[in-house]
């Protein structure tokens, strides 16, 4: 059972910190989670992650004391519902893009009378300990985190009708496609003048609605940069980053050539 939970996490000071997991190994996530991260994303946008991976993701997470969040797929809403079943402690939903999709996201993340999750919380309560269905059923809806991705030019003008939807919880800015709707495709850049400047009045527009900012940074340097302007959750680099900065740095200390 997680130690603390994601909600009182980003609650206090100072910034969180995520892995980011796109191998569907539950060793992987474990070993993320006990590398002194505060959280673990488990990645099935674009990671190679499906709903049995996840399930069995989330419990090595807990294992090791620690929340774990859940990127679905575009539109999979039937899949945010699924990820709280299993134990998540937040969903991240990508290309929300409209008033509609943030509806869609808040009414599968949240029990009534928010939203219309389906209750079938077995996996959940066991790794929170929870033996209480009418307690469980009581505290969910503020202890699961609903994130909205904002990463397109759609969803930058609709930021304050997207964060005024009851049900979601904050946003989570997508830089790298953020820079790509910028550059109308032209270029993929998270760290350009423009983008920067967006994230900026997006991270705002959140903290102006009293709710939690999240993002994704690809290198250290870059999100202790996300941390000072003040975003609540960053997730840093990925598994097989990872994998390869540890290698490296032992080979280099070895000598190999």
């Amino acid at each position: 059972m997680a130690a603390e939970t994601l909600v009182s996490l980003l609650a206090g000071e100072p910034c969180r910190f995520s892995a980011w997991v796109a191998m569907p190994e539950p060793l992987v996530a474990e070993a993320s989670a006990r590398a002194g991260f505060d959280c673990v994303t488990l990645d099935m946008q674009h990671g190679l992650h499906d709903p049995a991976s996840v399930m069995r993701c989330i419990g090595a997470v807990a294992l090791a004391g620690k929340p774990a969040v859940v990127r679905i797929p575009v539109g999979d809403f039937a899949m945010a519902s699924r990820a709280l079943d299993m134990g998540a402690a937040a969903v991240i939903a990508p290309m929300i893009n409209s008033v509609a999709d943030a509806h869609a996201f808040a009414r599968a993340m949240k029990y009534p009378p928010i939203g219309e999750r389906s209750w079938g919380p077995v996996r959940a309560m066991q790794l929170a300990g929870a033996t209480d269905p009418v307690a469980y059923l009581r505290g969910a809806n503020g202890q699961t985190l609903a994130f909205a991705m904002i990463e397109t030019r759609e969803a930058m003008a609709l930021v304050d009708e997207i964060l005024a939807v009851q049900g979601i919880d904050g946003i989570f800015v997508g830089p790298s496609d953020l820079s790509i709707a910028l550059a109308n495709g032209g270029s993929v850049d998270p760290l350009r003048a423009d983008n920067v400047e967006a994230i900026g009045a997006i991270l705002a527009a959140v903290k102006a609605a009293g709710k939690f900012a999240a993002t994704y940074a690809i290198t250290g340097a870059q999100a202790r940069g996300y941390a000072a302007l003040g975003f609540d959750l960053v997730a840093i680099g990925s598994d097989g980053g990872y994998l390869r900065a540890g290698a490296s740095a032992m080979l280099a200390e070895a000598g190999a050539q």
